[in-house]
Formats: C-alpha cells, structure tokens, sequence
C-alpha cells in the first residue's frame, strides 16, 4: 500500500487546514471544530469559558486566542477588499 503525502497545512499551533478532514475547513487540530463556528461565537459575545464549555472543552483558550488573531491578521492584511458601509441612519 502506498503512503499518501499529507497536503494538510498547520496555520499555527492550534489551527489546521486538512483535505481529509472536514473538507479542508479550518478546523482546531485534532478535531472536527470548525474555526468559524468559534469566530462567530466569539463575535457574538459568548464568554471564552462558555465557548470551552460547549465544544467539551475540545478546544482551550490559547486556541481561541489563536483563532482570534489569525482572523486580525487576515482581515489587516485585506482590508482594501472590503467594502465598509457606512453605519448612519
């Protein structure tokens, strides 16, 4: 049987992107938690420990912490790209 090369790539300690897992989503490392889920509860408001709480503590703080920063990272190093409706009424 012949070894398959991992086209999986690790976008930091705590974040993967793998074909086989889950589509290739960015999913926490070792599970099937997609990071945009976690996003989005984050940018909802949800406390992190809640956060924790509900995934069974498959993923940790750091790992939001991660999260969280790589989405920074990515959003200053595109912001031309969006378009930033004004919020008047």
């Amino acid at each position: 049987m012949k070894k398959r090369k991992s086209t999986a790539r690790q976008l930091g300690r705590y974040i993967v992107a793998d074909p086989e897992i889950c589509h290739g989503k960015l999913t926490f490392r070792g599970t099937r938690i997609f990071v945009a889920d976690v996003l989005e509860q984050v940018a909802s408001g949800m406390v992190w420990e809640a956060i924790i709480e509900e995934w069974d503590g498959g993923i940790t703080e750091e790992a939001i912490t991660e999260a969280v920063q790589l989405a920074a990272q990515a959003l200053l190093r595109h912001v031309d790209e969006f378009v930033i409706e004004s919020m008047s009424a």
